[in-house]
């Protein structure tokens, strides 16, 4: 396995490899991604160990959307249980990415905790209980959890972003896998600069403006129609995309090519 070293360029055309990829099969993709957010909302209402499930098998599901990228580039059909793919490996695969699963289970939660104690969540009660007006208190707190939650986030994104595929594709143990990705991700960091803007656009400004075009036009409900089937594209092809930053970042043994 080599790490590559790519063009900050590059960022926009994982962007373009992502769409591409997408297009080879949109509705298998679309199901998975749907799959995820469904049991991810029914999960998260099991107080405390429904979050924990979801972020003990992050990895593993990671592992299973990137075996479809495989599947589409490949002709082959997308079906539900590539999700568990990593789980019918081999016992060592499958113990390290569960193992892998309780690292980033602690890293969120080590996130979590220093976050709250940079912004108070008390002023965010009103939002969540509707109790009480909105002040601009509890907005400045909203911008305050998505900067520090954003700065925070980053480490350990670096650290996942390629391990749970370093451990089940080249077994690699989870340290080293770990930090080999953080190692890729810093590398290349010019090219996931462009890459993180250019989804951050479309997937926050974007809807923003479209949202806020309506207001004025005083057709707020109908916005939800127009942004809700934007976003989920978006958010698929972006899953997409993650398999072309491995592709890029790692060279790979196989036949399996993407067009830009």
């Amino acid at each position: 396995m080599k790490l590559n070293s790519v063009a900050p360029k590059e960022g926009y055309t994982w962007i373009r490899q992502g769409i591409w990829l997408f297009k080879q099969n949109p509705l298998g993709f679309l199901m998975l991604v749907f799959m995820y957010i469904f049991v991810a909302q029914l999960a998260v209402l099991v107080p405390v160990i429904g979050i924990f499930a979801v972020l003990l098998l992050t990895p593993t599901l990671s592992v299973g959307f990137m075996t479809a990228c495989r599947l589409a580039i490949q002709k082959e059909r997308i079906r539900p249980s590539v999700y568990v793919i990593a789980l019918q490996s081999t016992p060592l695969v499958r113990k390290r990415i569960l193992q892998l699963g309780l690292v980033y289970a602690a890293l969120i939660l080590a996130l979590s905790f220093i976050l709250s104690m940079l912004v108070d969540f008390e002023l965010l009660i009103p939002l969540m209980t509707n109790d009480k007006p909105i002040t601009s208190e509890a907005i400045n707190q909203i911008y305050l959890i998505l900067f520090f939650g954003g700065l925070l986030y980053v480490p350990v994104a670096m650290l996942m972003w390629f391990s749970p595929v370093l451990v089940a594709w080249s077994d690699m143990p989870i340290a080293q896998a770990l930090f080999s990705s953080a190692v890729a991700c810093w590398t290349n960091r010019g090219a996931f600069f462009i890459y993180l803007a250019i989804w951050g656009a479309i997937l926050i400004a974007i809807p923003l403006t479209i949202g806020s075009i309506f207001d004025a036009l005083d057709l707020g409900q109908a916005a939800s129609f127009i942004i809700a089937p934007i976003s989920m594209a978006g958010l698929t092809v972006m899953h997409c995309s993650f398999f072309a930053t491995w592709k890029a970042c790692f060279a790979e043994k196989e036949s399996a090519t993407l067009i830009a």
